[in-house]
Formats: structure tokens, sequence, C-alpha cells
């Protein structure tokens, strides 16, 4: 059952058009992706859908009330420098009628509640940023670019936590640029590029549009000819390039398993196997729009 709907929004600022006609629509208790590059409209779409900005066209249904079930994680977290992470969890607790543990949340997220905002590092800061907007038991979270600047370790440990909640039955819209991001967390995306949604499919659905192609690279000195004639290979390439013939060779299925049939991997030197990624995905699909 679908909690978001969104039909054909449709966003402009005077002249300009943030939003030209996005539509899809996120299961209940999903994770569910917005990617693009910069300026594709991805925020101000997540921004409709939490109520922060009004559509000029089309429609945004959410199957929850938006002040006391769902909550928001906007790009920057910005409180006062002294507050302490307790103060503004027990702060944005009293907003709501069912508040969650917020002492609980904190414990969660790794937070000390005597800590003040601004001693907080940048990881620590977002950790909070979706406390708080989990602080009010929301059905729905939003998410948008929460790990943007972190480290590595920053990331995942963010990414933990989201994994966490989800594992609650919150539902989450999370907007980000990370195709990591999206492999790790995502059950479905929207690529939206120019205000124009591309494609909404599994992550591992879109790599399949992309062509879902494997690529086996080798050196070998053996014929290659009966490569050709497997079911699993597209192409056989062979380059001189310098110490010997390259091979390269195409396909999809169990490419790697078919070629060892014919050619053992004790007759081939430095083997190693490509495929196609999501950001390959990713280029495939906005590439063309946003070169």
């Amino acid at each position: 059952m679908a909690i978001i709907t969104v039909d054909h929004l449709r966003k402009t600022y005077g002249t300009r058009v943030a939003v030209e006609d996005v539509s899809f629509s996120v299961k209940e208790g999903e994770v569910f992706g917005i990617v693009g590059r910069n300026g594709a409209g991805k925020t101000t779409t997540v921004e409709c859908v939490a109520g922060l900005r009004t559509p000029t066209a089309g429609t945004v249904t959410v199957d929850a009330d938006l002040k006391e079930q769902v909550g928001v994680q906007l790009q920057e977290c910005s409180l006062p420098d002294k507050i302490r992470v307790g103060e503004a969890l027990a702060l944005y607790a009293s907003f709501y009628s069912r508040p969650a543990d917020w002492r609980a949340l904190a414990e969660e997220a790794g937070l000390d509640l005597r800590a003040p905002f601004g001693k907080l590092s940048g990881g620590q800061r977002q950790r909070l940023s979706v406390a708080l907007a989990l602080v009010g038991s929301p059905r729905i979270a939003i998410l948008d670019e929460l790990t943007t600047g972190l480290d590595p370790r920053a990331r995942r440990e963010t990414w933990d936590l989201i994994a966490r909640i989800r594992e609650r039955g919150v539902t989450i819209l999370l907007v980000t640029h990370f195709m990591e991001e999206v492999e790790r967390l995502c059950d479905r995306v929207a690529v939206i590029s120019r205000g124009r949604v591309r494609a909404v499919d599994t992550p591992e659905g879109l790599v399949a549009r992309a062509g879902g192609e494997q690529r086996l690279v080798f050196h070998t000195d053996d014929p290659v000819d009966d490569l050709r004639a497997l079911p699993e290979v597209a192409s056989v390439t062979v380059a001189d390039v310098g110490n010997g013939p390259e091979v390269t060779v195409t396909g999809t299925g169990e490419l790697l398993s078919a070629v060892a049939a014919v050619l053992p991997p004790s007759r081939t030197r430095g083997l190693r196997m490509e495929r196609t990624t999501l950001d390959d995905a990713f280029l495939v699909l906005t590439g063309k729009e946003e070169s």
C-alpha cells in the first residue's frame, strides 16, 4: 500500500522551473531513494512531500498526519552552539503529543546528552538531526543528503542508524547522490534529471536497464575463437598492449563459468571481472540530459 503518492508534481519559482513532472509512489515500510545531480529537483520534491512548499501543479498525497507522523531531516542541522544534545531533544519532544523516548534515541545514535551542539563533529550533528526527525515517533522519515560531507566512518555509522530505523517499520524517503548509499539502504529509487523522473526501479533493476553487462579481461596465449560461440558471450576483442595479447570478453549470465569451461584459468593471466555498476546506470539515465 502506498503511503506517499506524488502525481505530476510541478514547482516553479517565478520563471524558473525547479520540478517539471515528477511522479512516484512510496510503499509503507520501504526505504525509497531519490537520486539526481545538484539542481535536479530532489530537495524541492521532498519539501513538497513534507508540506514545506506548495506545489505549483500536480498533487502530493501523504497517508499520515504531516505534523505528528512525518519527521524531516533537512540538508543542514543548525542549532545554537550552546544548546546541549539532551536539551534539543527534550525541546523537540515537547512539540508532539506522543513523543519517543528521546534519551533512548540519543543512546541509539551514540550521542552524549551533555555535549553542546557547537562541539559536535559533522557525523554527530547528522545523527542528532536524524534523532530530532524521529523524536515524534513518525511513520515517515524524510532524510535529505544526510551523509554529505561525512568521512567514511561517520557515513557508515549513519547508515547503520538508518538500517535500525527501517527495522522498526518507519517508511524512509531518502535523498542522496551517493550510489553506494542507495545500494546499501534503498529498496527502490527514483532517478530525477532536470525536474523529471527518468526511472523508478530497484537498484538492481536500474543496473539491468543500463545493460547489466559483464566484462572479463585477461591475457592468454591460447586461441579465443571458441569463446565467440558461447551463448553467454556478446563480444570478444583482442588487443596488443605490449606484454602480450589482452582479451576482453563481454556478456551476461554465468559468463565467468562459461569462459572457464573453454579456457581454464590456468591458461590465463591477470584475470579480472568488471560489472556494470549503479554509477554506470546513473550516467546512462542522466548523462545525455545534463552533460
